[in-house]
Formats: structure tokens, C-alpha cells, sequence
């Protein structure tokens, strides 16, 4: 693996004016040179103008054109959104939150709890390549969060089936009925309705919280999910933990240790039948790509490649401070790949540089005769 190319999707252009941090892109490809890439903007991870926005390239990433919110206007009730986008069918689905935002000298986490203020899962949808999206579905999830992680895309597998990765929240109260648990939500209608629901981690006996899950489909109808694990009492990260389903999100087989000691991993299936992950590492500072071959249910590790930020100190949450300010501290991470036709890796992913949040990409070549 290498890096062949890098620049920057967007950022603030008048930093000396205001102040307005990019996080947490998501990235389609909608054929030919031509991507989309969607990301959050605000003056700080839980201000009161926290909003998804998006960019559009035709130059097979090259360059990038801002095309402003994902989806304009506001609500009468203060709110903030977050939503992420992938390719289902013919159309771009994004699936987010809505923080219903009460109290304006509040951030969106309880710095007491770490719960998570009133939301709504929601899911919008675009016809025309993401141009101009529809208004904010509301969606009902089969149990009670009361909160959701909303931590990645929907993913839509072969039968048509749609997951949507998630997992339970602490209420502001710190309130939180059904454990601390990783999900898939289950549609059988395109996002019309949400009655089933997968458990892909369940950290309630360890009391550890399974964040930032990552779900890919696999050639064989198999359904990957990889996450990053952390123990709020202690502070501490285990290593990250994958899990397969053989059923379409329906019930996942007990979690296995990926070889990684990371913060948000994400996971991409090539086409060769390797993965790739790509995580924020916690036993030395950065951005890594891990190449993987997954045989029969087992991952065997093989190359690694440092990204970004190598040579920063640390890399997130270090379990010495309030739970609620590392997390909303974090400096960088959220990375999403596709592979393109000609092998090669497409990465975004947001990065803390010069005093701003800026989404970067990457554009990392791979060892096809291998």
C-alpha cells in the first residue's frame, strides 16, 4: 500500500472571520469520475449551527465543489442534525439524527452521564445524485434507546434488504432500558418502516459501549460489523471487535478480537475479497490503513500503512478527562473508503490541521498482484 495523492475536500475559506469545523464525511461514488461527499459543519462538535452539508467532484476526486446543506431549512424547535449517506438502488439514502437542542447553554451530551439529549433517528432521500434531498423522515426504531449512535450509513444488501448500523444512548438522565447494545435496524421497504432489529454487540455484562460500528456486506451474503470498544468507567479502549452474520442482519455469531487497538475503525470489502480497515490507533499516534483476509470467519491481518497524524500526541480519548469533553475533543478520525475501478482506495476523513477541522482525502494504491 501506498499514498499516491492527498488533498482537501473542504474548509473553513475565512477562518479569520468565524469559526467553522468540519467532522464526520461520508463518501459515494455515483459512477464514472464523479463523487459525493457529505459532512458536518459547525462552530464546535456540539454547537447550536451544527448542520450536514455536502461536496460534489466530477475530477475523480481531485477537486471539490461545495454545494451547501444537504438539506436547507429549520426546524420552529431549536435542532442540529448529523446524517450520513450512502448509495441504496438508484438513490442516495441519508440516515442521521435530529437533536432537539432546549437549552441553549447545553451542549449535546450530559458531561455527568454521558446522555445524549432528546433526538429522532431520521432518513432523507435523493433521486437525483444527491442535488437536492427530500425533508426528514421521521424514523420509529423497534425498541427504546432512548438515544442512538448514528455511526455510519445504511448499508442495502443484495437482496434489498437495508441495515442500519446504531446503537442505544443513555438519555439526558442517564436513563438506558435495553442495555448498552449494537444494532442493525432491519427494512424490508426501502426505509419505509423499521420493525426488526439485529444485536450485533452486546457490552451490557462488561458495562463496555461498542461505538462507531462499521458494516460491510460481503461477496458471500455474509454481513461484517466492526467496532471500536471502550469502557467508560475505567476510560479505557479494548481492542476493536468484529462480528458476521450469516442471515442478513438477523442475529450475529459472538464477537471476536480484530487484531487492532484502535477508535473508530471502518471497514471496506474490496474486490479481490480483502478488506480494508482504516482506524485511529491507540497504541501509537494516527491514521492507519490495515490490509485483511478474512478466512472462513477468522481475520488474518497482513500489511499496515500510517495515514495522518502521526506524529501528533496521542490519539483521542485518553481516559483522563471527562468522558463527555475527549469525546467531543477528538482531533480526527470518521475515515470512509471506496475502491474504484482501477483498484485503488478513495478515503475521506476529518482532521484537525492549522487550528481547523478540515475533510481530507486520500487516494491510496494497493497491491493487486500480490
Amino acid at each position: 500500500m501506498k499514498v499516491i495523492a492527498k488533498g482537501v475536500v473542504w474548509e473553513n475559506p475565512k477562518p479569520y472571520l468565524c469559526s467553522r469545523q468540519a467532522m464526520h464525511p461520508t463518501l459515494v461514488s455515483l459512477g464514472g469520475d464523479e463523487y459525493f461527499c457529505a459532512f458536518d459543519i459547525g462552530q464546535a462538535p456540539e454547537s447550536l449551527d451544527y448542520r450536514t452539508y455536502k461536496a460534489r467532484s466530477v475530477d475523480d476526486g481531485g477537486s471539490w465543489d461545495f454545494e451547501g446543506r444537504l438539506v436547507p431549512g429549520e426546524t420552529e424547535r431549536p435542532s442540529t442534525h448529523s446524517i450520513r449517506v450512502s448509495r441504496c438502488g438508484e438513490e442516495l439514502i441519508g440516515f442521521g439524527h435530529r437533536a432537539w437542542r432546549d437549552h441553549p447553554d447545553e451542549g449535546v451530551l450530559n458531561r455527568e452521564n454521558l446522555g445524549y439529549v432528546p433526538m429522532d433517528l431520521v432518513l432523507v432521500r435523493s433521486g437525483d445524485g444527491g442535488r437536492t434531498f427530500s425533508t426528514m423522515e421521521v424514523i420509529e426504531p423497534p425498541l427504546v434507546g432512548p438515544g442512538f449512535e448514528v455511526c455510519h450509513s445504511v448499508v442495502e444488501l443484495a437482496g434489498g434488504r437495508w441495515l442500519a448500523p446504531t446503537s442505544t444512548w443513555r438519555g439526558w438522565d442517564g436513563d438506558l432500558p435495553n442495555g448498552e447494545k449494537g444494532l442493525v435496524l432491519i427494512s424490508d421497504d426501502q426505509g419505509v418502516g423499521w420493525p426488526t432489529f439485529g444485536v450485533t454487540f452486546d457490552g451490557s455484562a462488561e458495562a463496555v459501549i461498542h461505538w462507531e460500528q462499521s458494516a460491510v456486506a460481503l461477496a458471500d451474503d455474509r454481513v461484517l460489523v466492526v467496532s471500536w470498544v471502550y469502557h467508560p468507567e475505567s476510560g479505557a479502549h479494548l481492542p476493536n471487535r468484529y462480528t458476521i452474520s450469516r442471515d442478513q442482519g438477523e442475529s450475529f455469531a459472538s464477537a471476536r478480537e480484530l487484531g487492532l487497538v484502535g477508535q473508530t475503525c471502518k471497514a471496506c470489502a474490496l474486490e479481490d475479497g480483502r478488506l480494508l480497515f482504516v482506524y485511529r490507533r491507540v497504541d501509537c499516534p494516527g491514521l492507519w490503513a490495515q490490509l485483511a483476509e478474512l478466512k472462513g470467519d477468522s481475520v488474518a491481518l497482513a500489511e499496515e500503512l500510517p495515514l495522518w497524524g502521526t506524529s501528533l500526541i496521542g490519539s483521542g480519548m485518553t481516559g483522563t478527562g471527562n468522558r463527555s469533553d475527549e469525546l467531543s475533543g477528538l482531533h480526527f478520525g470518521f475515515p470512509q473508503m471506496v475502491q474504484k475501478d482501477d483498484g485503488s482506495i478513495l478515503l475521506v476523513f476529518w482532521g484537525h490541521e492549522d487550528e481547523v477541522s478540515k475533510i481530507h482525502w486520500m487516494r491510496i494504491e494497493l497491491d493487486l498482484n500480490r
